[in-house]
């Protein structure tokens, strides 16, 4: 991806815990998972009373690995990155760009933690959380996750705007394989900051990150589309599927996350779609990439969507909105 460099001082839209709470939730976990080694220790060792000191010295180490380590691990899994600690503090695991973790992620941290808290009784961890920027443990930094607080104050959370809705389901099948993180946290970075952006380094910017996400999955932008509009409608596509993934089939309903209470089309001011220099010409010129020949025609084509007050307007060629399809998850705040 391309080096996007602005004056604005753009931030990731997760709150990090800091070390007291993680040390609170690391406590409660220890304590849980401690007390189930224990019990089952105790029921293995007259179970197997009858069994020689080297069958015995292998039961046990077995349950030390599968017990103190593949159960942290196993529950992360399942849980999606909340254990009953950080389930009690209000904390989450989750992926650099905010996205649900899987089971490599919580194996990488699982495999740390032996080093990081069962051997060194959390002396190492503690250390790297303090001297880390987001309070992030080396197994955080090997796995590529992030704790964060999930129970923040409503006013603080930046949620990425919606797509507009004749482009939700549009990018259902697009091939998302190959974008890395570092891109999909840039361009929601970009998504919840660009009403804070001068008008032409937003558009400038959002014309660079659509080359970057057409470069990554090998799909031209749709003609008449705006770069904004078209980063919203993938990014939209990419928390469908992992909340397809992580929770099932789930419908939107006015309110959730992501979803603005009086439904999509509806917000404050002007579509932030809308924004952009006032450029004419549809064809790209000598110099000038197919995205920003796209783009640029799409400040004055049919589908830019024209706004009333505070309400969108359709386009009379769109495609009528139906059941509108949640993304189901949203990135903590």
């Amino acid at each position: 991806m391309s080096a996007l460099v602005t004056g604005d001082a753009v931030v990731l839209g997760l709150q990090p815990a800091r070390l007291p709470s993680r040390a609170l939730a690391l406590v409660i976990d220890l304590a849980v998972v401690w007390a189930a080694y224990i019990l089952v220790s105790l029921v293995m060792l007259f179970a197997t009373a009858s069994l020689d000191g080297a069958a015995q010295a292998a039961i046990g180490v077995a349950l030390f690995v599968l017990v103190l380590v593949g159960g942290p691990i196993a529950v992360e899994t399942l849980s999606h990155g909340r254990s009953l600690g950080k389930l009690a503090c209000g904390l989450r695991v989750v992926r650099d760009d905010g996205g649900p973790i899987r089971f490599r992620h919580a194996l990488v941290r699982g495999a740390m933690g032996v080093v990081e808290i069962l051997v060194t009784f959390g002396v190492v961890a503690c250390f790297a959380s303090l001297v880390s920027e987001r309070g992030r443990r080396i197994g955080d930094v090997f796995a590529g996750t992030l704790v964060v607080r999930e129970r923040v104050s409503p006013g603080w959370a930046a949620p990425v705007p919606p797509p507009p809705p004749w482009l939700v389901g549009r990018f259902a099948g697009l091939d998302l394989s190959r974008v890395p993180d570092g891109l999909w946290l840039a361009v929601r970075q970009y998504l919840t900051r660009m009403r804070q952006l001068d008008p032409q380094v937003s558009w400038t910017m959002s014309v660079r990150l659509a080359e970057d996400m057409v470069a990554c999955t090998g799909a031209p932008l749709p003609e008449g589309v705006p770069p904004a509009a078209y980063l919203a409608g993938v990014v939209s596509e990419r928390q469908a599927r992992d909340a397809r993934r992580a929770f099932g089939q789930v419908h939107a309903v006015p309110g959730m996350a992501g979803v603005p209470a009086g439904g999509f089309g509806q917000g404050q001011g002007t579509a932030p779609w809308a924004a952009g220099p006032q450029v004419h010409g549809a064809v790209p010129g000598p110099g000038r990439s197919p995205v920003q020949g796209a783009a640029q025609s799409s400040v004055h084509g049919a589908a830019h969507t024209p706004v009333r007050g505070s309400v969108e307007v359709l386009p009379a060629e769109a495609p009528a909105p139906g059941p509108v399809r949640s993304t189901g998850f949203a990135p903590p705040a």
